[in-house]
């Protein structure tokens, strides 16, 4: 008999669990399933603007070994588990994920750093409007996008409205992270078996970084969604859940 892995699904900055309810209901009934809050979201204190502490403060919570599937945020802290605590993880699925959100001279695949620092400071001076954008371009290129705007608003974590971004907002911390991580280096040294899938017009983490994952990982395998943007665990749950059922344990 086939024993299947735990799952850890890991959500997006500023978002809620919540996000992976239709992946939760399509997987096998016999999937052990862990889908924690972020440090500083739903509730749970913050731990700083770095990665590896966000990362230690998820792995208190799981169990010693499990499939990771990571979701923007989320995936860049999969990305980083699998670097440094490799024995924890049996394999990666990484849903609209991006080792370096901001673009540089050298990386095409992210956004533009004005662009970024302007989000960031639209959100310390407006952050419910600013919110409201950023609900937005998960949506931009997708067909179903009218109806996944309520499913997606009702994801969004309610305290990133109140617009907590002094220090020790988890919030905050996130961005910085969005803002300043590069985990294009750590990625090379993953040796799981890696799953990825990707909106083709996803706005926010651009396809492009994917398709650098897909040539850089030693054993990936890239899973371009030709209808989607960024929202994937929303527009193709489905999808997801095959991909993560794949996952066995002998």
């Amino acid at each position: 008999m086939v024993k299947r892995l735990p799952v850890v699904l890991l959500h997006g900055w500023a978002m809620r669990p919540t996000v992976w309810a239709g992946v939760r209901a399509r997987l096998s009934a016999d999937t052990p399933v862990y889908a924690p809050a972020l440090p500083g979201h739903g509730g749970n204190p913050a731990v700083g603007a770095s990665l590896a502490a966000w990362s230690d403060a998820l792995l208190a919570t799981l169990p010693p070994l499990a499939v990771y599937c990571g979701w923007s945020l989320g995936g860049m802290l999969a990305l980083d588990i699998a670097a440094r605590s490799p024995e924890r993880v049996a394999g990666l699925l990484l849903v609209g994920t991006t080792p370096r959100f901001v673009a540089d001279p050298d990386w095409p695949h992210g956004l533009a750093a004005d662009t970024v620092a302007g989000f960031r400071a639209g959100y310390a001076e407006a952050p419910e409007a600013t919110l409201r954008r950023f609900l937005a371009l998960q949506l931009l290129g997708d067909p179903a996008r009218k109806r996944l705007q309520q499913p997606l608003a009702d994801a969004l974590d309610p305290a990133a409205a109140q617009g907590a971004v002094g220090s020790g907002s988890g919030f905050a911390d996130g961005l910085r992270l969005l803002a300043e991580s590069d985990l294009r280096p750590a990625a090379r040294d993953i040796r799981c078996p890696v799953r990825l899938l990707h909106g083709a017009a996803d706005a926010l983490m651009p396809a492009g970084a994917s398709r650098w994952l897909a040539s850089e990982l030693p054993a990936a395998g890239l899973h371009l969604l030709e209808q989607a943007g960024h929202a994937v665990p929303l527009s193709h749950a489905e999808a997801c859940a095959t991909l993560l059922d794949d996952f066995r344990a002998a």
